[in-house]
């Protein structure tokens, strides 16, 4: 700073005083420009990490994930959440765990240490979660996630509504005995997208029929095993909403195997449009897309709100659910 005052030929304090951009310092233009051009030409850089320990803020937001950063289906919750986070010139730090709880909590010590601004705290799937209660010391918001007793402000996909839309679509192109491919594992999406499934039958007045509903390992093999169970049965399904796009990659092997042409002789649904599949099956697959970059930027948004204003004694955290759009392509 002193070396930019000196090129310049101002003191120290208006040098300070322009680079910080300090209102009504009266400073003339003129001034403004020599103390810029001298910053250029020192290449000189303020020390935020000083700065911060003066203003007590560090325009940084720790950023705490299990698979996300290394998930190819995932990843566009870490670009909302940069996009928003550089709207407000605030610096992400990512820190990627694995899944491992011990490390879970070195990287909020971690991250504590480092005096970050807020706390987001993300995962790979929608699920439960039990963060390190560190994680309290700073405002945290969960990221397609919560707790329990929704202490901690979350957002997450509205997998009901996902799952009713997603069988609307397919009962409004004419399809009333609808197999539904769903996952065994026990997480919100498996029983939301069942439940959202019942409510559309219900709302086009058709009996819930248990005998259409397979459970598989949510992958492609999963898929394909059910799908060959559902359509080998007397009364088969004019239409498959499976629980994934990776269930539905499973489920166009399985039709092939019986010669069945889609979407002529079955219509076929996925779920989280995870483009590396969908959009590259034959034909391409329509399916519901997982909000991943819009959760990523409302965290953000409600992270920079809880670290201005805080959280009002009596208004509890807030539990945000975000829509999945429909992606329309040629399996339906």
């Amino acid at each position: 700073m002193q070396d930019v005052a000196n090129r310049a030929g101002v003191s120290r304090t208006t040098a300070s005083f322009v680079i910080n951009n300090v209102n009504g310092a009266g400073i003339p233009e003129e001034t403004r420009q020599r103390v810029w051009d001298a910053v250029k030409e020192l290449g000189y850089r303020p020390n935020a990490i000083a700065r911060g320990l003066r203003s007590a803020k560090t325009s940084t937001i720790g950023f705490i994930s299990d698979e996300v950063a290394t998930s190819p289906f995932a990843g566009e919750i870490i670009h909302g959440a940069q996009d928003r986070a550089w709207e407000d010139e605030m610096l992400l730090l990512l820190v990627n765990t694995g899944g491992n709880q011990a490390m879970k909590r070195v990287a909020v010590e971690t991250l504590l240490q480092r005096q970050v601004e807020g706390i987001i705290y993300a995962t790979m799937y929608h699920r439960e979660v039990h963060p390190p209660e560190s994680v309290r010391h700073v405002p945290t918001v969960l990221l397609d996630c919560f707790v329990a007793d929704a202490s901690l402000p979350s957002v997450v996909p509205d997998e009901v509504d996902g799952g009713r839309r997603a069988t609307e679509l397919l009962l409004a192109r004419g399809h009333r005995r609808i197999g539904f491919i769903n996952n065994f594992d026990p997480v919100p999406a498996t029983l939301g997208r069942l439940a959202g499934y019942k409510q559309a039958l219900a709302a086009y007045g058709l009996p819930f029929d248990e005998r259409l509903v397979v459970e598989g390992e949510s992958l492609a093999r999963g898929g394909h095993d059910c799908a060959l169970e559902l359509m080998q049965r007397p009364e088969r399904p004019t239409a498959l909403f499976c629980f994934n796009d990776r269930m539905a990659m499973g489920a166009y092997d399985a039709l092939r195997k019986l010669g069945l042409s889609i979407p002529d002789d079955v219509a076929v649904m996925g779920f989280d449009n995870q483009e590396i599949v969908a959009a590259h099956l034959y034909p391409a697959l329509t399916t519901m897309e997982l909000p991943h970059y819009q959760m990523g930027q409302w965290a953000i948004g409600e992270l920079l709100r809880l670290i201005a204003h805080g959280e009002p004694a009596d208004a509890p955290p807030v539990q945000h659910k975000i829509a999945c759009p429909v992606i329309e392509r040629d399996s339906v």
